[in-house]
């Protein structure tokens, strides 16, 4: 079934009609957008509608976000791709192309003049209050000399179309440009949902640019190093495009890493890894100028690395862009624009501006304020992304205000023509509207040459009427179609030579952060899978005996009820004084154990805590693993809004918790390399699961029961950690204290038994990296050592003996505990020796406490 194409444009346009890039005046079709409709119109508008939703799906599926801050609906928002592109036909793209290159070039001649010579501002092209009055003006950067001829290796311009049906430049982006990824991830989704779309249109292919992209890094590096050492340097999970700081680095293979991996050591930045220093030749850098140095900049940063500008000026590292280069997002160079370029090329801009008026100029400044309801006023640097004034929409009070604030600082403010973006079609629910767009692109160096990403990304104001047109503000994102005169392949994939020596190709060079996030990514994985199968046994108990405080079962129930505060540590829980109210109706406490995320201890707070440490490794997952996890979270977010919280819909929904959580288990140990990493995520693991074994253990096997009391906690005890099918395989007998213990503590070759688990911890832990300063044997060895000869010549005979009132069985209690010092020693080792970070991430409770 195919859809008429007047359907789809009815009610397309709003009460304002801008210029539209789909259709002309007089509302036929623009020929460059004919085909493209065509294809679409070939769809009815059901299968429109269900393709959008796939694109939706895929986003969401793949883990592709865009966080937001401060939105009620949570902080990661998938990314939003409408199916309808966005295209420049081939003749007006090569006027665009030369454009940009013309303007990077113009701003990279800037900078290195701004931070040199400064002969603009002596010969009066610059005011110098546009340059010294702006925060991204870096003192601290002045005379700075680069290895490369090209100081502005990477570049991002915002284009819209101007009254005058050609693209004007609305911003210039040079500090750390965001979108590359996204723009690439856009192409895949909708080459893979859509590829009829593509049909007998000749679209350019951008994957090459990511080709090129990667050999500016390599060339980038001082003293034309043969083989470079190459990181990404990210703010960290909250950042609002961290998805793609993942992306990069998983699609150029280089370690994605944060402030605190990096340490400068005798003029050169190094990068921590698990066995030793390892140095770093080139910085490609996603975090803002300001934060980068805390010893020259901000002294609050934890983002940079401390001393970083020193090892700059010796010329010992490459960043990318160079610290300071910020400057050039300035608004107040506009209006002397086309005046530099004349200096400099003796030629005219190739690219429109947006009229603009810079304020510190008394002449302009007058004529601002005389006309100042035709203006859009904004701060000439971006330290406050609410300056930005629509005057024609203030009153007389407001527009007062704003002009005492200009005359108090006019250098700090300009003034802009306000012009309307132009439209495209985008498609809503089952029609097309007209929805106002902005289109970023990407500029690299290449040799003594600038290249244009021959493509980009395209932003969708969130409504018709919406004049913002940011994705902070729930803007959609389109796919730029470049339009070639040739055949081209739609996607076309390139492979390279990864030469970067710090390329996680050894576990002694993974970088100690990683290190760390995926050991107690291990340690909350463990907890949380515990953690469920414990409180599932307890429901499945409570449900099967009809809790009856006359029956044994009731009696177990309470013995099982405070082991499970002991083993969460959420005291004082079921085991605090006058109790009897929570013991009569525990399902208001198991519920709070469940799902309240600020109880430490509980189950929220600890799939909570895994999902920090695991979103911050994202660029180590593989998509099938972001999808299990991701639907573990989609779970939980509908039961807490369903509401219902009983017996049977909460053991529903940790049937189904526990079933995905062993399946991400299972993907994690396919999916990453032992070199990734994998042995710390192992070594977390096994230390939290054998912990709060340890925990179990000395709450329900130390005491003393009478024999059909003791069956039932028996049962309940194997039946939480599903061991009860191997016990009765093994055993064929009736549940004996004996058996179980040699199972479940003793056994050597059952993979649940505390022995077997310690033997693993062993072995991981010999197989990490270790400096010559420890020695032959790091301290962590020596403390597993001692926990695994410890319960080597452990006498189940001995750990039966009760105490002299045949109360508990105190040698049992005694040797317990003594292995669960062991570990958290073990632990507190490990993070020593191998994640030395200027904060460390903490117990996650205090798993030893007194018998009762």
């Amino acid at each position: 079934m195919t859809t008429d194409l007047n359907i789809l444009f009815q009610n397309y346009f709003s009460k304002e009609k801008n210029y539209d890039e789909a259709l002309k005046s007089d509302l036929t079709v623009n020929p460059n957008w004919k085909k493209l409709l065509d294809n679409v119109s070939e769809m009815d508008i059901k299968t429109l509608t269900a393709k959008q939703n796939e694109i939706d799906w895929l986003m969401d599926e793949n883990g592709v976000t865009y966080n937001v801050y401060n939105d009620p609906q949570g902080m990661q928002r998938s990314w939003d791709l409408n199916i309808i592109p966005f295209i420049i036909k081939a003749n007006e793209w090569h006027t665009i192309e030369k454009g940009l290159q013309q303007r990077a070039e113009l701003l990279n001649l800037i900078i290195k003049d701004i931070y040199g010579k400064r002969d603009l501002i002596k010969k009066g092209i610059i005011p110098p209050e546009v340059i010294f009055a702006h925060r991204g003006f870096l003192r601290q950067c002045d005379q700075i000399q680069y290895k490369t001829s090209k100081h502005l290796l990477i570049y991002s311009s915002d284009l819209a179309r101007g009254p005058d049906g050609r693209m004007w430049v609305v911003n210039d982006r040079t500090q750390a440009p965001s979108g590359m990824g996204y723009a690439l991830e856009n192409r895949y989704s909708l080459n893979r949902v859509l590829p009829n779309l593509f049909k007998d249109i000749n679209v350019k292919q951008s994957s090459g640019f990511f080709y090129d992209f990667n050999q500016m890094l390599i060339d980038a590096a001082p003293q034309n190093k043969e083989n470079p050492s190459i990181v990404i340097l990210t703010p960290g999970p909250l950042n609002e495009t961290y998805f793609e700081h993942a992306y990069m680095a998983s699609l150029l293979g280089y370690p994605l890493v944060n402030g605190n991996d990096l340490v400068v050591r005798n003029g050169k930045v190094y990068l921590k890894t698990l066995k030793e220093l390892k140095q770093v030749d080139v910085i490609y850098r996603r975090v803002d100028d300001v934060f980068m140095d805390p010893l020259e900049l901000r002294e609050d940063s934890y983002l940079g690395v401390t001393g970083l500008l020193d090892v700059v000026r010796n010329k010992n590292i490459s960043i990318i862009n160079p610290v300071g280069s910020g400057v050039l997002e300035n608004s107040g160079l506009i209006p002397f624009m086309n005046a530099i370029c004349n200096h400099f090329f003796n030629e005219d801009l190739i690219l429109p501006q947006i009229a603009s008026w810079w304020c510190g100029q008394e002449k302009e400044r007058e004529f601002v304020f005389k006309n100042i309801k035709n203006f859009v006023v904004k701060r000439i640097d971006r330290s406050n992304r609410e300056s930005l004034f629509f005057c024609e929409f203030l009153d007389n009070n407001a527009l007062e205000t704003l002009k005492k604030d200009i005359s108090a600082n006019p250098y700090r403010y300009v003034a802009q023509e306000k012009i309307t973006f132009s439209t495209a079609p985008d498609f809503v629910k089952d029609h097309l509207e007209a929805r106002k767009v902005l289109c970023r692109t990407f500029v690299i160096a290449k040799k003594d040459q600038y290249q244009v990403m021959p493509g980009g990304l395209v932003r969708v104001a969130p409504e018709r009427e919406n004049l913002f047109v940011s994705n902070q503000r729930g803007g959609v994102s389109k796919d730029l179609w470049v339009l070639s005169n040739d055949q081209e392949d739609n996607i076309k994939h390139y492979a390279w030579d990864n030469t970067c020596k710090i390329s996680i190709s050894d576990i002694n060079d993974l970088p100690s952060n990683t290190a760390e996030n995926l050991f107690w990514s291990g340690r909350y994985l463990g907890r949380t899978l515990v953690t469920a199968r414990y409180i599932r046994m307890i429901l499945n108990r409570m449900s099967d005996e009809q809790y009856d405080s006359n029956t044994s079962s009731s009696e177990s129930l309470v013995y099982l009820l405070h082991a499970l505060t002991n083993i969460t540590s959420t005291f004082p829980g079921f085991t605090g004084k006058n109790n009897e109210a929570l013991l009569n109706n525990p399902l208001k406490e198991i519920i709070s154990l469940l799902f309240d995320k600020n109880r430490l201890g509980s189950f929220a707070q600890a799939l909570n805590s895994f999902n920090n440490s695991y979103y911050s490794l994202r660029n180590l997952w593989s998509k099938d693993m972001w999808r299990v996890f991701d639907s573990i979270k989609k779970l939980w977010t509908k039961f807490e809004q369903a509401n219902v919280y009983t017996i049977p819909t909460v053991t529903k929904l940790l049937d189904r918790t526990i079933t995905r959580l062993i399946a991400f288990m299972g993907l994690i140990e396919e999916s990453i390399l032992v070199q990734q990493g994998l042995l710390l995520y192992f070594i977390g693991l096994q230390t939290e699961q054998a912990l709060m074994q340890i925990s179990k253990f000395r709450s329900l096997m130390v005491f003393n029961y009478d024999e059909r009391l003791q069956y039932d906690i028996l049962e309940a005890l194997l039946s939480s950690d599903e061991s009860l099918n191997i016990y009765r395989y093994s055993y064929r007998s009736h549940l004996s204290l004996e058996n179980v213990i040699n199972l479940t503590l003793l056994d050597k070759e059952y993979p649940k038994s505390l022995t077997y688990r310690l033997k693993r911890i062993q072995k991981d832990i010999d197989r990490l990296p270790y400096t010559e300063n420890i020695g032959n044997q790091s301290n962590c060895q020596k403390l597993i050592d001692l926990a695994n000869a410890k319960i080597s010549k452990l006498n189940i005979a001995e750990l039966m003996i009760l105490n002299s009132d045949e109360s508990l069985r105190e040698r049992l209690d005694a040797e317990l505990t003594e292995l669960s010092d062991l570990l958290h020693e073990t632990s507190l080792s490990l993070s020593g020796t191998y994640f030395n970070h200027s904060y460390q991430q903490t117990q996650l409770i205090n798993q030893n406490f007194p018998l009762s």
